[in-house]
């Protein structure tokens, strides 16, 4: 083995004794509460300093009070609950993605950090694109039909 090597393989044996060892770690949720409390932490933050986090929060409570107004099949409402819940899932991992990435890169441009971003914008995107395509099939139907109605 060359000195290399073995360099290598101490560096990774040290990398995965510390990726075990979270006594380093910055607030361990020691228990099941604190999990959900950290947890809580996060949505309040995105919620608090993401714009869009509270644009699609807002979009989906419409989308969910329009499917119990006109009184759609649990399906369809769970279905339109499970595309919300999906648009605001990608919309967190994307403010946790992109705080890795200015951590890690800080305020220097990088092309793979500008990837990486745009990439997780552009899940959100879609996903926002596809939850309002499912609404707009599932709730047209009734608003047409109460407005024709009407």
């Amino acid at each position: 083995m060359t000195k290399t090597d073995e360099f290598e393989k101490s560096e990774f044996e040290e990398s995965a004794q510390n990726a075990t060892d979270r006594s380093q770690s910055f607030k361990i949720a020691t228990n099941l509460l604190l999990s959900f409390q950290y947890a809580g932490q996060g949505v309040s933050y995105a919620f608090r300093t993401q714009r869009n986090f509270r644009i699609h929060l807002i979009i989906g409570a419409i989308a969910l009070s329009l499917s119990i107004y006109y009184q759609l099949s649990a399906v369809a409402c769970s279905v339109i609950s499970l595309t919300i819940a999906l648009v605001l899932v990608l919309e967190l991992l994307n403010t946790a993605l992109e705080a890795v990435v200015d951590l890690t890169v800080g305020r220097e441009f990088h092309q793979l950090a500008k990837i990486a971003k745009d990439c997780a914008a552009g899940a959100v995107l879609i996903a926002a694109i596809a939850a309002l395509i499912i609404a707009g099939v599932l709730l047209l139907p009734s608003i047409i039909a109460s407005a024709v109605s009407g």
